[in-house]
């Protein structure tokens, strides 16, 4: 039996075998990008022309306008994440990049639900509302949309838990957003 540790890292949980970094895990990578046409779809393509999945992709501006910062989410073995993450750092166009899986970080991700519930379900509704901090953001022709903003587990969970009482009939998911906790900063520096 491998010996395995539990670290909370703001409400995610990584299971992480200790003795055994040759089974896949889960990464979070972070990238500062050039604001240039082409440049999301070079970092695409390098995990497809190698044959990595991509399970959660998201990008925006940051303070900057030159530059977006992108948030990746891939399963590998460590050796496949060192490589990956040489690989980033080769684009033309990747200003930094940080793995965050390691170090302490917040995640979150959106989640909008359309539902249609019935009246019989009113109370099993509000209960999963209040418990994960969810909320009713349009009720329109007899249809609900729920938004919940959390880790990707309660997200799951979250959608696992509707699924036994309601009719969903589209999901949207934002993707994984996340930041370093403390002084870990990825931002370009300007020089004064």
């Amino acid at each position: 039996m491998w010996p395995i540790c539990l670290i909370f890292v703001y409400g995610l949980i990584t299971v992480r075998d200790s003795l055994n970094s040759g089974r896949p895990l889960r990464h979070i990578i972070s990238i500062l990008l050039q604001n240039e046409s082409g440049a999301l779809a070079r970092v695409a393509g390098l995990f497809s022309s190698r044959g990595y999945n991509i399970e959660s992709l998201s990008v925006a501006p940051t303070d900057d306008p030159a530059v977006s910062r992108l948030t990746l989410v891939t399963t590998g073995t460590d050796q496949v994440i060192n490589q990956i993450n040489k690989q980033i750092s080769k684009l033309i166009d990747v200003v930094d990049r940080v793995e965050l899986t390691r170090r302490g970080h917040v995640e979150r991700e959106l989640l909008l639900v359309k539902v249609r519930y019935v009246v019989t379900s009113k109370d099993r509704m509000t209960e999963l509302l209040e418990r994960y901090k969810a909320e009713v953001v349009d009720q329109t022709d007899g249809l609900r949309v729920i938004e919940l903003t959390g880790s990707g587990m309660d997200v799951d969970d979250f959608l696992r838990e509707l699924r036994e009482f309601v009719e969903i009939h589209e999901v949207v998911r934002s993707g994984v957003a996340a930041i370093a906790s403390g002084d870990q900063i990825l931002a370009l520096r300007h020089t004064a």
